[in-house]
């Protein structure tokens, strides 16, 4: 691969105690990477010399030494990670800097101070990298630890004192609480402190974070600063309407910069600027009577149990079928389900009944791993025969959440569906006393919505009209 703006970076230990750097097998396959620089970890904290690797702090240094020089003897670029440094720093001052000593004489290009159990603060920080800025000619770097919320936070600090590199993860993935968050980083660095990084152009910032997630299997959390979809949201009225002013009176940072989007959220606690801020962001015009009359059946519907903030698509669809520009693309006429327990197994079987706008019927039936899955999968299967773009839903989140917990069993239930086609992603949203109709509210509002957005779908037969955005 021709990489324009990263090179790639083999990570590795020192070489084992007892053997030498050149007889090392890990250090061989570093060298086996045929590339620029390389990366390696030693110990600069005393109580990990003596302790973790059982070693006396003599022969530490002597790993160190060999195993660097080794590396830039065959020509590689070193940046040495001396882990545990703060701690090692603030334990035995002398011995940490003779680490950093050590790696730099032995040919490392980067020094790079690891926060690696994440308990300091950023004012240790500043004055550790001050410290090591004026005693050593290699380049400074810092890796921080977030044990303590503080990764993004040291990571800033060490820059300002001088570091010019930091290591990092983006959404700050890794072990325990995590390591530094590049998506805050990168931003706060180039937006904040006027820095130049290897970043040319942050606009696909929020994608890549989104990337991240879906490689990890793991769903960024919607509150990370700029990146999350909650970072650029307003819910309340006087912060809606100061935001449709100045974004700058509720936004420390144009999200567009991000490669994120303003949200308008809309709830109980909302107002019609909020209500009519949200339709021009769905494409929905409306006049303002409109807006107020919309706001009343969201509360009256809130004061059931819905709630819309997390669930975009089935507010979309409500106030298609409020102002009367909704037909549905399909009708459910009845549904039956089946749980038979045989031994340690049980088997759950749904039939449904629906019919589409012309008339056609479908009558089927599918098994699942519980009611709710042989609900989802029988509708969708009857509904294929009408629509096959529904085959490319798949469900990526299912919530229940309890509403009165003092009704025990017999409580009401908001069932929250996330969706996803490998396009879009959207949340519906279902509630009530029994489970099953709360389920399968949802699932109805999440296939409808894929119709609605969909060009072979119902809009394209004469029902709603396609719109741009909602539902992302």
């Amino acid at each position: 691969m021709e990489l324009k703006n990263s090179k790639l970076v083999p990570f590795g230990s020192v070489c084992r105690s007892g053997s030498r750097a050149s007889e090392d097998a890990s250090l061989a396959t570093l060298l086996a990477s045929q590339t620029e620089y390389v990366c390696l970890f030693g110990k600069s904290w005393t109580d990990q010399a003596r302790v973790a690797l059982g070693i006396s702090l003599k022969e530490n240094l002597g790993i160190i030494d060999d195993s660097v020089a080794h590396l830039a003897a065959q020509g590689r670029k070193v940046i040495f990670d001396a882990e545990h440094y703060f701690d090692g720093w603030k334990a035995d001052r002398d011995y940490a800097l003779e680490a950093l000593r050590t790696a730099e004489a032995a040919g490392a290009e980067y020094l790079v101070l690891c926060d690696t159990n994440g308990g300091s603060l950023p004012s240790e920080v500043d004055l550790a990298v001050r410290e090591a800025r004026s005693m050593f000619k290699a380049k400074i770097g810092i890796h921080a630890h977030n044990d303590s919320e503080l990764a993004v936070a040291n990571s800033l600090a060490a820059v300002e004192a001088g570091a010019t590199m930091v290591q990092g993860t983006i959404n700050g993935l890794g072990e325990r609480c995590g390591n530094a968050n590049l998506c805050s980083i990168i931003p706060a660095l180039m937006l904040k402190m006027g820095k130049k990084t290897s970043v040319q152009d942050l606009s696909g910032l929020t994608s890549l974070a989104n990337l991240i997630g879906e490689v990890a299997n793991v769903l960024p959390d919607q509150r990370l600063p700029y990146v999350g979809t909650s970072a650029f949201v307003h819910k309340a009225g006087m912060h809606v309407s100061a935001v449709l002013k100045d974004p700058r009176t509720y936004e420390h940072v144009d999200p567009q910069l991000v490669g994120n989007a303003r949200r308008i959220l809309v709830s109980e606690l909302a107002g019609t600027s909020n209500v009519i801020a949200k339709l021009r962001e769905l494409g929905i015009d409306t006049e303002k009577d409109k807006g107020r009359s919309i706001l009343e059946k969201l509360k009256e519907l809130e004061s059931k149990g819905y709630q819309f903030e997390a669930a975009e698509a089935s507010f979309e669809l409500m106030v298609r079928r409020l102002q009367g520009s909704s037909t549905p693309p399909f009708k459910l006429t009845g549904f039956r389900i089946f749980v038979d327990v045989s031994g340690d197994t049980m088997r759950s079987e749904a039939s449904v009944r629906v019919v589409d706008p012309s008339g056609l019927v479908e009558h089927t039936a599918s098994e699942g791993n519980g009611p709710v899955n042989a609900l989802d999968k029988a509708l969708r299967k009857a509904l294929e025969r009408f629509y096959p773009e529904l085959r490319t839903i798949r469900l990526i989140d299912y919530k229940v959440r309890v509403i009165d917990a003092r009704a025990a069993t017999e409580a009401t239930v908001r069932v929250l569906i996330r969706s996803t086609d490998g396009v879009m992603t959207w949340t519906t949203v279902g509630v009530s006393a029994n489970i099953i109709e709360a389920s399968l509210l949802a699932l109805i509002d999440s296939l409808e919505f894929k119709l609605l957005k969909s060009p072979s779908g119902p809009a394209s037969q004469g029902g709603v009209p396609l719109v741009n955005g909602g539902g992302k």
